[in-house]
């Protein structure tokens, strides 16, 4: 007899951990994933707003917690899992979704901002990992961990060096993760969203416009080619943050057992125009 088509999916009963999981795209994977019936930690700097969150899906019969940690500190990496193991029982599905992106010209960046991107978007994948995996390993459970990626790491737009940096960074890492925990039972894959409607790519728009006033010639030409861009999306338009969660709930099923290493690109067509 084949097996329903919706069992696979089924992540009822296992530990997520969502790193920036209060807005934005880590708001739609909290949602995303909870719904599928996960116990859900969600890591955030702004509490307020992780606590809201946790609040209102408690209400819908969802299991759901925030804890305030900073993605970029490997103390809170230790604290947040061993919350998870308080609360919850262990960790099953790390989500490193926490990331930092300054839309800054080259020739702006400096020190204090390149510490910072990295940390937030490469550090905290490896250490978060390293503390998941500890303790995944010590419980001889299987684990999943997903890595948000991003398709600067495959085509770089102007003013997000350090980002592009980090998230090439960060698909590496996952293949050389993938290829470590393997023998764990533990599957390490990566997402690359394209234009995703948040509120980071909100308050790029925002920035433009400013720019725009300040340096009229260079951001201008810049604001126009990257309107040129969103009009050549071959599926002509932005994605919304569940389009990304939904993928995130197919790696962290048992739909996904065979895949490690992988990056799957959700952009739209953005990378092949």
């Amino acid at each position: 007899m084949s097996q329903d088509i919706a069992t696979p999916i089924d992540i009822r009963q296992r530990v997520a951990i969502v790193t920036g999981g209060a807005k934005g795209i880590g708001k739609a994977i909290t949602e995303t994933l909870s719904q599928g019936g996960a116990k859900v930690m969600i890591v955030d700097i702004d509490i307020a707003t992780a606590a809201k969150l946790a609040h209102d899906l408690g209400r819908c019969g969802r299991q759901v917690e925030a804890i305030e940690a900073d993605a970029a500190s490997v103390g809170d990496a230790s604290k947040v899992v061993e919350a998870a193991v308080e609360i919850f029982g262990g960790v099953d599905i790390l989500v490193n979704n926490a990331g930092f992106y300054p839309f800054t010209p080259f020739l702006e960046v400096d020190e204090d901002c390149w510490d910072r991107v990295l940390d937030i978007n490469l550090k905290s994948v490896f250490f978060y990992s390293q503390a998941a995996v500890r303790q995944m390993i010590s419980d001889k459970k299987p684990g999943v961990i997903i890595n948000l990626a991003s398709v600067e790491a495959i085509r770089s737009i102007k003013h997000l060096s350090p980002y592009a940096a980090a998230k090439a960074g960060v698909v590496t890492l996952t293949k050389a993760l993938a290829l470590e925990l393997g023998p764990h039972h533990i599957r390490v894959n990566a997402v690359a969203p394209g234009a995703i409607k948040t509120p980071g790519t909100k308050r790029m728009r925002q920035f433009l416009r400013k720019e725009v006033s300040r340096h009229p010639l260079a951001h201008r030409t810049f604001a126009r080619h990257l309107q040129t861009l969103m009009a050549t999306l071959p599926l002509g338009q932005e994605g919304e943050p569940n389009d990304v969660a939904q993928v995130v709930l197919f790696l962290a099923s048992e739909a996904a057992s065979y895949m490690t290493g992988s990056t799957v690109v959700v952009d739209g067509g953005f990378t092949l125009v």
